[in-house]
């Protein structure tokens, strides 16, 4: 089955001339154009289509869109990413709703809120704008759509691996390993594997950028809430020149 471009527009709840605008630029181009000019999509289109417009709800640009779906040979997965991602959305907007219930209750009653529940659902872009602000809008949605697609499961393996990792850098600081030994830049190439483990990252799904690392490294030391998941200043400075020398090393 075939829909016009008519047609798709208008299931699509967008227009013809964006649609003409994709194919112009690379993005969707239709199955087949007509002899009399028009445009015709088929299912692999509309699909690709879905996964356009999924990213541009989380806010990434055309060029971005088309570099994501170019390295993503596996639509399934991607989808199945998406998917895990809108049913995180449906449970937070739905503690949202509860949250908002209560709230309306309480006053109702002249009781007064409990705030945790009061902001239950409206804490997951807490450092949105910061990212966004260091590394573009890009790597933020990158990012947050894979969280979000992790599900419950595999934030927590996630959050356990990272602990354990951070944990491993306090005992190595405690006990004054060097830097630049072999247990040191073990740790870092351990780091450094976890940080491209999560899309947004520049050189994500492969080695990250050592500069990137470098500045990242920096940070760990010059923002105390980096900094105290290595024991303070004294534990980040140990990973910022652990992971500097680690830079180093890059060809």
């Amino acid at each position: 089955m075939e829909a016009s471009i008519q047609e798709v527009a208008r299931l699509a709840g967008t227009t013809s001339r964006t649609l003409r605008h994709y194919d112009d630029i690379g993005l969707l181009p239709p199955t087949r154009v007509g002899a009399n000019g028009y445009r015709w999509y088929d299912d692999d289109a509309l699909v690709r289509l879905q996964r356009i417009l999924l990213l541009r709800e989380l806010g990434l640009g055309l060029a971005a869109i088309r570099r994501l779906l170019d390295e993503q040979d596996d639509e399934q997965a991607a989808l199945r990413t998406h998917l895990g991602w809108l049913r995180s959305e449906e449970s937070r907007i739905g503690r949202q709703i509860a949250s908002v219930e209560r709230t309306i209750a309480a006053r109702e009653k002249g009781a007064g809120i409990v705030a945790e529940q009061a902001f239950d659902g409206f804490d997951h872009t807490q450092y949105r704008e910061e990212v966004e602000a260091r590394w573009g809008t890009a790597a933020y949605a990158a990012s947050d759509a894979w969280w979000r697609g992790l599900g419950a499961e595999g934030q927590a393996r996630h959050k356990a691996l990272q602990e354990q990792l951070s944990a491993d850098w306090r005992a190595a600081a405690e006990r004054g390993v060097d830097p630049a030994s072999d247990e040191a830049q073990a740790l870092a190439a351990r780091h450094v594997a976890w940080l491209g483990s999560i899309p947004g990252t520049p050189g994500a799904g492969g080695t990250p950028v050592p500069a990137y690392i470098e500045g990242l490294a920096d940070m760990y030391v010059a923002d105390e809430r980096f900094a105290a998941h290595y024991g303070g200043v004294a534990g980040a400075t140990f990973v910022r020149d652990a992971l500097h020398a680690w830079a180093e090393r890059q060809p």
